[in-house]
């Protein structure tokens, strides 16, 4: 048998997530401009020629990416309501909540779904009806709707408030430069605005 006999074959399905992982460890490290396919394949062990089976390119694996990327973000926004409260309320601060952490815990992830380097890829993912998380933020939103209002009038309310604070936040445009907890800045006080949003739900 020789050497390259005895090597352990990697499982294709394994192969993918694995240089899947590889990619978002690299991004988490040193952001999409360190991102490329040969060093993906090498920190998952395997030929540089090994992504060609399973990616169209670079362009391939960031939207591989985006899409693991995009349902961590939903699980943290899922897991963060839970653990908020049981009232309608309760559960949409607590997904803004989980937005928040999310973009503090992994910030490259955050980039990669909604950055401009990579919005030609997510185009179609971003899209209401075809994505989870924004299909989580709809859900919480509804018992908000006001009667004859469209309900992404309410949604996009809500949406640019925790988006708008993450991102300031994230640059530290509210004093803590480099903030790694919610509680780094006024949360509690902008997310109040959820109050004045829409209707109140029926009890």
């Amino acid at each position: 048998m020789t050497q390259k006999d005895s090597k352990k074959p990697h499982h294709h399905g394994d192969l993918r997530n694995a240089l899947i992982k590889a990619g978002i460890e690299i991004l988490e490290e040193g952001g999409m401009d360190a991102l490329s396919l040969r060093k993906c394949a090498a920190r998952a062990g395997v030929s540089h020629a090994a992504p060609a089976h399973h990616f169209d390119g670079l362009r391939g694996l960031k939207t591989a990416i985006a899409q693991e990327a995009f349902d961590r973000f939903s699980s943290h926004m899922t897991k963060a309501a839970e653990a908020e409260g049981e009232s309608p309320r309760d559960r949409l601060r607590g997904i803004c909540r989980g937005y928040l952490q999310f973009g503090l815990n992994h910030r490259a992830l955050l980039d990669i779904i909604f950055g401009i380097d990579a919005s030609d890829i997510l185009s179609e993912n971003i899209q209401p009806d075809d994505n989870h998380a924004y299909m989580i933020l709809r859900e919480a939103c509804a018992p908000f709707v006001p009667a004859h209002t469209a309900p992404e009038v309410i949604e996009f309310q809500v949406w640019s408030l925790v988006h708008g604070y993450t991102q300031l936040f994230l640059s530290g445009r509210f004093g803590a430069i480099a903030p790694i907890e919610v509680s780094d800045g006024p949360f509690d006080e902008v997310m109040s605005l959820l109050d004045r949003i829409g209707t109140a739900p029926k009890s």
